[in-house]
């Protein structure tokens, strides 16, 4: 028997009480005799005994009910029965997250959640129901052999997973099996960073928790890499961030071949230039050597790769952005050329073009009539007159932010017209994308708005050409492990590992695939862009838990901390058959109390009586 509130017990110094009074009734006092009341003294000493005997019965009675009460509050729990153990459902939830392939003293942190597992399986008497989760959700059922068999095959996963929700779908399944006994055994690295914020989910059940000894071990990842911009015209950079102790040796790769080398200080970006031969869309990683969870040690970044963007500018672009794009040539960002226009879209002719409203309003219907001409989705409407402000929407390439905007146009799309908007004034589109075009709904001129003759112009002008009108359209996505992303509209499949291409529909969810990776992107058979694959970075910080501390966070009086492996089965099991023996002893306590009353009351009626 064991006690879920033990410091209750402290109400047991009740049964003082009782005895306090018994103590009190006696009376030390100085004798007198009395001739007349001779008769009483004797009458008195021929019934102390049994004075005597019932006093103590009632204190005995009254200590008891008090000692029942405290017990009781104290929530006792006694597995009742004989050999073996009552039949049970019982969840083996095994946390095999990416932390879980860690190496200590030699062997995986896996492989000995694994082993724990099968001993828990191997305890299972023929009338138990058994479930094996795994922290990607899954669970998988059947008889103990079926199982051991699931749980030789199973393998870390490529990210995070999500054990919480592992845990609550365990202990969900054993609550609604029907079985009076019901546990939970939790197997895990008791990682900080998967733990610290996890609700209390085993309501309900018994959960029993073990996880490795010793410490975790260091571990150096590379928790960063992207290609910047993610349009090279032929030259970008790549950014990388490496978390170890001590600096890190790093290799670069693209397109399988190594182009830098080099020593990572500790807690400090690297920034690598490159201007490589390569073309179109390419994989990249950045490297470290192995230590004692490999798989954190690469991490992937998406690229493409292709000539400057050679721009003209019409007459209608106005000053601001002929000044602009001689300096983007100047840095050969970008070349003299016909490969990307920007222009007024009253003197538009060709895509793809950045376009901007015209300045005379009275060519209005020649600018839309130019827009219907080259199926660009947005018709100019109402001319609006009022200083507001423009912010770009998060993650949109090519959006102007905190921008003054003193006239713009509103835009109306055409019906079933799919573009993205870029940036915004109040809830209104003022800067839109889509597949060859980014339109803006004022023109690029400072009496319209302050664009032009912000700081952010160039680089924003910069991005639009070689990031949104440049070579093929697309861009780069970055994604976890096993999660889920909106399906980019642009695309229509996904070039797996083996070659082949995997559907994507345009609207709903895309399953992010479970192995790292870069996965690109195709529209009619060719590559428009890539996703990105990586665990997410917290899951290279090995801190844990003690068994302890994770028990109390998430099951409090329910839990059972097992520091021995040979234990795990036989808390799990006796744990799940022991009962409560609360509603027995207050029972037990009401009876005492009829009792006292009815020894009082009876005594009571037969004194006086006598009297």
């Amino acid at each position: 028997m064991n006690f879920l509130a033990p410091w209750y017990l402290l109400l047991a110094a009740g049964v003082a009480v009782p005895l306090l009074v018994h103590l009190l009734r006696r009376r030390i006092g100085t004798h007198v005799p009395f001739p007349a009341t001779r008769y009483l003294a004797r009458a008195e000493r021929d019934h102390s005994r049994t004075l005597k005997l019932r006093n103590l019965l009632l204190m005995l009675l009254r200590v008891a009910v008090l000692a029942a009460v405290a017990l009781a509050a104290a929530r006792p729990m006694a597995w009742l029965g004989g050999g073996g153990h009552a039949p049970t459902a019982i969840a083996v939830v095994v946390d095999n997250s990416l932390s879980s392939s860690a190496v200590v003293a030699g062997r995986p942190v896996l492989d000995a959640l694994r082993g724990v597992a099968h001993g828990v399986i191997a305890a299972a008497a023929p009338g138990d129901r058994i479930w094996l989760v795994t922290a990607d959700g899954q669970v998988r059922g059947g008889t103990p052999a079926i199982i051991a068999r699931q749980l030789d095959a199973m393998q870390p996963l490529a990210g995070a997973g999500n054990p919480p929700a592992a845990l609550a779908r365990g202990s969900a399944l054993v609550r609604s099996s029907g079985f009076a006994s019901r546990a939970v055994v939790l197997l895990t690295d008791a990682q900080r960073t998967t733990w610290e914020h996890a609700p209390a989910s085993a309501a309900g059940v018994s959960l029993a928790i073990w996880t490795p000894d010793g410490a975790a071990p260091a571990n150096a990842a590379v928790v960063a890499a992207r290609a910047q911009p993610a349009r090279w015209t032929p030259r970008g950079t790549v950014v990388a961030r490496i978390a170890a102790s001590d600096s890190t040796t790093y290799r670069m790769t693209l397109g399988g071949v190594t182009f830098a080398r080099g020593s990572a200080p500790a807690g400090e970006d690297v920034t690598v230039a490159a201007a490589p031969a390569a073309r179109g869309w390419q994989a990249g990683t950045v490297e470290i050597e192995p230590d004692e969870l490999p798989t954190d040690n690469v991490r992937h970044f998406a690229v493409w790769i292709g000539p400057a963007t050679g721009v003209t500018a019409l007459a209608g672009a106005g000053p601001f952005v002929a000044s602009a794009l001689d300096v983007l040539r100047g840095s050969q960002h970008i070349a003299a050329g016909q490969d990307a226009t920007v222009a007024a879209a009253d003197e538009l002719t060709t895509l793809p073009a950045l376009i901007a409203a015209p300045a005379d309003p009275s060519r209005l219907g020649v600018a839309n009539r130019a827009l219907e001409k080259l199926d660009v989705p947005w018709r100019f409407a109402e001319l609006r007159r009022d200083s507001s402000v423009a912010r770009a929407v998060a993650g949109a390439i090519g959006g102007a932010d905190d921008v003054t905007v003193a006239s713009r146009y509103e835009l109306r799309p055409v019906a079933g017209a799919a573009a993205d908007t870029l940036s915004a004034v109040g809830a209104q589109p003022w800067i839109v994308a889509g597949p060859r075009y980014v339109l803006v709904a004022s023109p690029l001129t400072p009496a319209a708005s302050s664009l032009p003759v912000s700081a952010g112009f160039l680089p924003w002008l910069n991005d639009v050409l070689t990031q949104r009108l440049s070579g093929e359209a697309g861009q780069v996505l970055y994604a976890a492990p096993l999660g889920t992303m909106p399906a980019p509209r642009w695309a229509d499949a996904m070039e797996m590992p083996d070659g082949s291409r995997a559907p994507i529909q345009g609207t709903g969810d895309l399953s992010v695939p479970a192995v790292a990776g870069t996965y690109f992107l195709d529209h009619g058979g060719r590559r428009v862009g890539a996703l990105v694959v990586d665990p997410p970075p917290e899951e290279s910080v090995l801190q844990r838990f003690s068994v302890r501390d994770l028990a109390a966070r998430l099951g409090g009086g329910r839990s059972a901390a097992t520091p021995a492996a040979r234990d795990v089965a036989r808390t799990a099991y006796t744990a799940a058959a022991r009962r409560s023996l609360i509603p027995m002893l207050l029972a037990l306590a009401a009876l005492l109390l009829l009792i006292e009353t009815w020894m009082s009351a009876g005594w009571s009626r037969r004194a006086g009586a006598r009297a």
